[in-house]
């Protein structure tokens, strides 16, 4: 081969390397990295701050010092945020230091929910003892009582056996609640996907894929099935007290579903905190769940980053198409405006929460 001949085939290597390579590292993008923008123009806009004032019945603030305090008064006031339910007031001592900061300045815009320590159970008059330091939680601020998932997939008995969520030892907790007058908001299980086969089928792989620990196989602890069902034994036991059933019971991918279960239980509510992504792949359904139990939905948010609240308002308040979900590995689908009528809007924002918990001060939302 001459010198111009070699050359020539050196410069139409170099040329097809350069148009093949991008192409080549493109395929072999992983999909945890593919994320691409929509280029679909539609009409709508990112909505900042709600329509009307709001009550998130499901926050978590373990800092409650008066300093903290005033940094997220300033976030709630941007988001037109009313009023605060930090659900992780503890109990005790710990409730009412919280509870105390809240009172020196800012009573009327935090509420806090007490919690039970469960890792007694099978000692001696358990269930009331725990009644009576609820009452006493009560007496001292605690506006409701938050059951964490922990109760029915890690707590165990002083014989080292699983708790169930019905385990009569109980009872007196949730008596105690109706007795009383104030809600219980508990949160049982996680997604059902987390207890399916982790396979192409499977709509929570990436989540599982970038965070393994959230798997468990068919019986870890129990079965879904079962814990869920446990649950609703508690509520169709004590029918006196209300229940409101975080992340709407894991049945917002199924609204047909949840709608039975609250026809069958009339004291269960729902929140939505966390399951928004659900309700916004699904707007005529959700929107005609919303309007037929319009009574029984409160707002919730769950994690605090106050940037992500915009979506809740704009799948709740629009009917705007097609517009982004802030976790890809939650949903790596689109949302889609419900497009709420102004009077379910305020049950959901603020109307239901101050129906069910009480000392909130409604005069916030005239």
């Amino acid at each position: 081969m001459n010198k111009n001949s070699f050359l020539k085939n050196s410069l139409l290597g170099a040329i097809i390397l350069i148009l093949v390579v991008p192409s080549v590292v493109a395929q072999e993008m992983s999909f945890e990295k593919y994320n691409p923008r929509s280029t679909l123009v539609v009409p709508g806009k990112e909505i900042t701050s709600a329509k009307f004032r709001f009550i998130d019945i499901h926050s978590h603030q373990r800092d409650m010092s008066v300093e903290k305090l005033t940094t997220l008064l300033k976030d709630m006031e941007a988001l037109n945020e009313g009023i605060m339910v930090n659900l992780s007031g503890g109990s005790g001592a710990s409730l009412k230091e919280k509870v105390d900061n809240i009172e020196k300045s800012f009573s009327n815009r935090f509420a806090v929910f007490a919690n039970v320590d469960f890792e007694r159970v099978g000692t001696d008059d358990w269930g009331v003892k725990a009644a009576l330091q609820l009452e006493q939680d009560f007496k001292n601020g605690a506006r409701g009582l938050k059951i964490f998932k922990s109760l029915g997939l890690r707590y165990k008995d002083i014989n080292g056996n699983r708790v169930a969520i019905d385990d009569k030892r109980l009872d007196p907790v949730w008596a105690k609640c109706g007795e009383l007058g104030i809600p219980v908001l508990i949160h049982a299980a996680d997604p059902k996907s987390f207890w399916d086969d982790m396979d192409s089928s499977n709509e929570r792989w990436l989540e599982l894929k970038t965070r393994p620990r959230r798997k468990r196989s068919a019986t870890n602890p129990a079965p879904w099935e079962q814990i869920i069902q446990e649950q609703h034994n508690v509520f169709k036991k004590h029918p006196k007290t209300n229940f409101i059933n975080a992340h709407m019971g894991w049945y917002a991918n199924n609204l047909g579903k949840l709608g039975e279960l609250m026809n069958e239980m009339p004291n269960m509510y729902v929140g939505i905190a966390a399951v928004i992504a659900e309700l916004g792949r699904q707007p005529q359904n959700a929107r005609a769940f919303f309007i037929r139990y319009q009574d029984r939905i409160l707002f919730g948010k769950d994690s605090w980053k106050p940037e992500e609240f915009s979506t809740y308002f704009r799948v709740l308040e629009s009917n705007d198409e097609y517009f982004p979900y802030y976790k890809k590995y939650h949903a790596f689908w689109s949302m889609y405006g419900l497009n709420l009528p102004d009077e379910v809007l305020k049950k959901v924002y603020y109307k239901n929460a101050l129906r069910l918990v009480p000392g909130l001060d409604a005069s916030l939302f005239e």
